[in-house]
């Protein structure tokens, strides 16, 4: 009899087992899914330019520097641009844009920037002439 009720408890520990990890991974699972959230990414594309930038469009992953000097991430061959002249940054889940003080300044849907701000999908954001549009 005690043979019987020890094989009976040992099926519910291992039942009751499998049970916990079954709703451990599946609670992991849809944490990781929820994580990649691919067209929930940032990007900015570059609209208006320079024929060798048009077109262009890059993931914001971190920070993205605009500038005339190589180190930029998009480099930008004017005399009007800045060796480092504005930033994209991500901040939480938004989007940011700072101008790092360049002389000609950058603009946001046309109207020049003195602080950062925060982007909206669709925003212009314009350094010279060239017109970078952000998207998501």
């Amino acid at each position: 009899m005690v043979d019987i009720t020890l094989l009976i408890g040992r099926i519910l520990l291992v039942a009751l087992l499998f049970l916990f990890l079954a709703a451990v991974m599946s609670t992991g699972i849809g944490l990781v899914k929820g994580q990649n959230r691919k067209g929930e990414r940032w990007t900015i594309a570059v609209e208006h330019g320079p024929k060798g930038l048009r077109g262009v469009k890059l993931p914001v992953n971190g920070p993205v520097v605009v500038g005339r000097s190589p180190g930029a991430d998009i480099v930008i061959n004017a005399d009007y641009v800045s060796g480092r002249h504005a930033r994209f940054a991500l901040l939480a889940d938004a989007l940011m844009v700072e101008d790092l003080g360049s002389t000609n300044g950058t603009l946001v849907d046309g109207g020049r920037i003195t602080a950062p701000v925060q982007l909206q999908a669709g925003d212009l954001v314009s350094i010279g002439d060239v017109t970078l549009r952000v998207g998501r």
